[in-house]
């Protein structure tokens, strides 16, 4: 990467930046002037990232966070990190623990090494050490981590997280298009879906240094819906009329432990949009909310000054693809004969 091309020469290594919320990250980064260094399994796939900035200020670097050493040398000469990667779901060695836990706490512990004290680390709204699901249980530690070698890191943990790319809008829009009735596991579960350029927009303030150091932000949209209310209006975007189907935690359950057996023997054939583990099926019990603790404490994205997008404002420019004659749906073709 030459040297340079960027007035302030400072380099920020993204860890997980060429996912659905990294290139956003990136982008707004890009625009700051940063030169960035995207950490990645495979860098060969995040050439998609080249146009966000000018010629040489973004750079792919192979990384892996279950090594430790690869982790060190994507570091080298940055004087920022921003950690942003996390799963849903586990697949062989890519479980919570080494993502979540010992990943986050190799990239605190390689930041310490490196004398670089600027961290911005993305967990989950609903991480708690005493939660029953896997994920949020190893999202704590994973935060307890960083804090331990970097106590001026900064936290953030968003809601759900929606976006043209996303895998909740656009899963239960999938559903909708082929399934004639839809299961809702936890039907009345609150959700406060978050506009993905507005996480990526705290997350770049955080290393602006606009955000305390040390602190935590909870973030979220500006509405509260429940699974039923998002799941019933992407049906109507998609223009599709479909049976919703509350499914108890004790079923569901079950269920859950039937698609993972189906996801394993079918060696991953078996379509996203149907896949579910038992762990999710815990998460569901509890809202994916801000707390009121957040809020009085000034830690969410209102009180950065961050003017939060709605669903209804971003989620239609990208869900018309589900309809049956995708955006032009709503249209009547009409024809005049001139004499």
């Amino acid at each position: 990467m030459a040297e340079g091309l960027i007035p302030t020469g400072h380099i920020v290594t993204v860890f997980g930046g060429s996912g659905f919320i990294g290139r956003q990250v990136v982008r707004k980064l890009a625009k700051r002037g940063w030169r960035i260094r995207v950490a990645t399994r495979r860098p060969d796939l995040a050439f998609h990232l080249q146009p966000s900035g000018r010629v040489g200020q973004i750079h792919a670097v192979q990384a892996n966070l279950r090594n430790p050493a690869s982790v060190a040398r994507a570091l080298r000469g940055s004087q920022a990190i921003v950690n942003l990667v996390g799963i849903l779901a586990e697949s062989g060695r890519q479980n919570f623990e080494a993502v979540h836990a010992f990943g986050a706490r190799a990239v605190a512990r390689a930041a310490q090494e490196a004398g670089i004290t600027r961290l911005v680390h993305m967990s989950a709204l609903g991480a708690d050490p005493n939660s029953p699901a896997d994920y949020a249980r190893t999202k704590a530690r994973g935060e307890a981590a960083v804090r331990d070698f970097i106590p001026a890191a900064i936290v953030t943990r968003p809601s759900v997280v929606f976006g043209p790319e996303d895998d909740f809008f656009n899963r239960f829009a999938a559903m909708a298009r082929v399934m004639p009735v839809i299961p809702l596991i936890g039907a009345e579960t609150k959700f406060q879906p978050v506009f993905v350029g507005d996480v990526a927009e705290a997350i770049a303030r955080g290393l602006d240094g606009a955000l305390p150091p040390g602190s935590t932000w909870e973030l979220g949209g500006p509405d509260i819906y429940s699974l039923r209310e998002i799941v019933a209006y992407v049906c109507a975007l998609a223009n599709r009329k479909r049976f919703l189907l509350p499914v108890p935690f004790g079923p569901a359950h079950y269920m859950g432990w039937g698609l993972e057996v189906a996801t394993t023997l079918s060696m991953g054939i078996l379509p996203k949009m149907l896949r579910a583990t038992r762990d999710q099926v815990m998460l569901l019990r509890r809202d994916n909310v801000v707390s009121e603790e957040a809020i009085a404490a000034g830690r969410t994205l209102q009180a950065l000054g961050i003017q939060a997008e709605t669903i209804k404002a971003i989620v239609p420019t990208y869900l018309y693809r589900y309809r049956k004659t995708g955006q032009y749906a709503d249209e009547r073709l009409t024809s005049t004969t001139t004499h």
